[in-house]
């Protein structure tokens, strides 16, 4: 891997943080808290519909769909300053990082026409509806379902830990169509469809940010399914390696250590019981910052990713956990009022092992997919 950027990449970077200087609020520390939350859902609309009208939303799409046709590298760059400013995109990062791409290579000429324009506009919010009660990261278990009815579909179940749903236009939703593995397929559902109820759970990360989905007989045609019936499982093994590595949270705990190192040492409290732990964390984060880069790479040379994401995505959590670790021991008070972003990233810490898959489902893949440890006979 070669690790110096070129001046290209430099002044899209530059570029990008600029943009940031301009068009964030000087209250956005504040909104930052509760990714959800109605007031940064509305700001995130007015925000990227700005990002896409100076071509910094969505870069790396062809230009078919409203972007410039850059590399992997200008979206990876993209969503490092993204996530290092608090990720002012809000859920629009679902969006730009899997959902279009996603529709662009699956989707039906109808599909593609209606959804992927409003996307590269800003203009709409997705969810995604995979996680439920009784089976959480494991889609192999899920039990919502849809039943033939006619041309379409009636589906019946339940989703939970589902982000952003309440603000959401359109749902990502997994429902079974026959048994087994092989039987899962993917609608494209708009939310204001009749027999859908969404439900806030309470979150210490903030106000509307998950949410339970319950669907009581909710009637969709054949064509908002994306794919072939039973076809969801490939599709989601793709779209899951884009946003497993798609979401550089370790550009913003590397920001808050340093923010946290900062203080410490502004109050001369930075001595050698702090100084260990904060290499620590700035280790894991740089770790976690190679091994996504390594990923970037497989996909700017066009080779196919595989458990390596997932190995990625674990590191990134790891390094998640350190910095909130440190904070808490070094820096109680910043998580009792006096900083509202080193508050956010911990709040974001929490739930960094349940977003994209959980730690422990990950674990696993790594075990019998990366590193082809036999299973413990039950």
């Amino acid at each position: 891997m070669h690790f110096a950027w070129t001046e290209e990449q430099t002044a899209f970077r530059s570029t990008v943080r600029d943009f940031l200087a301009e068009h964030l609020p000087d209250n956005w520390e504040e909104l930052a808290h509760g990714p959800g939350s109605r007031g940064q859902t509305e700001f995130s609309r007015a925000f990227c519909a700005r990002l896409s009208e100076a071509g910094l939303l969505v870069p790396h799409w062809p230009h078919r769909w409203g972007g410039r046709d850059a590399d992997a590298w200008t979206s990876f760059i993209l969503a490092e300053e993204m996530w290092a400013a608090g990720e002012p995109r809000g859920g629009q990062y679902m969006n730009v990082n899997w959902i279009g791409p996603t529709l662009m290579r699956f989707g039906s000429a109808e599909q593609q026409e209606r959804h992927i324009p409003p996307m590269a506009r800003g203009q709409t919010l997705w969810c995604q509806g995979f996680s439920e009660p009784e089976s959480g990261s494991d889609l192999a278990s899920l039990r919502t379902r849809a039943d033939r009815d006619g041309d379409g579909y009636r589906i019946h179940g339940q989703k939970i830990w589902t982000s952003y749903a309440g603000a959401a236009d359109t749902c990502f939703l997994l429902a079974r169509t026959s048994p087994g593995k092989s039987g899962i397929s993917i609608f494209l559902l708009p939310m204001d469809t009749p027999g859908i109820t969404v439900r806030d759970i309470p979150s210490i990360i903030g106000e509307g940010d998950l949410h339970e989905v319950f669907l009581d007989d909710v009637k969709v045609p054949g064509t908002a399914m994306l794919g072939r019936e039973g076809q969801a499982w490939h599709i989601v093994r793709e779209a899951l390696s884009l946003e497993r590595v798609g979401i550089p949270r370790f550009a913003l705990a590397l920001r808050m250590l340093e923010r946290a190192v900062t203080a410490l040492k502004r109050s001369d409290r930075f001595g050698v019981e702090t100084a260990v732990p904060a290499a620590r964390a700035r280790a894991a984060c740089e770790a976690a910052r190679l091994y996504s880069y390594q990923i970037v790479d497989q996909r700017q040379r066009g080779v196919t990713t595989g458990p390596e994401a997932s190995a990625a995505r674990f590191a990134t959590i790891a390094c998640e956990r350190l910095v909130a670790e440190f904070v808490v021991e070094h820096c109680p008070a910043a998580l009792c009022g006096n900083d509202p972003m080193l508050l956010a990233h911990h709040q974001r810490a929490i739930v960094a092992g349940l977003a994209s898959g959980a730690a422990e489902i990950q674990l696993n893949l790594i075990a019998s997919q990366l590193l082809g440890l036999p299973r413990e006979p039950r």
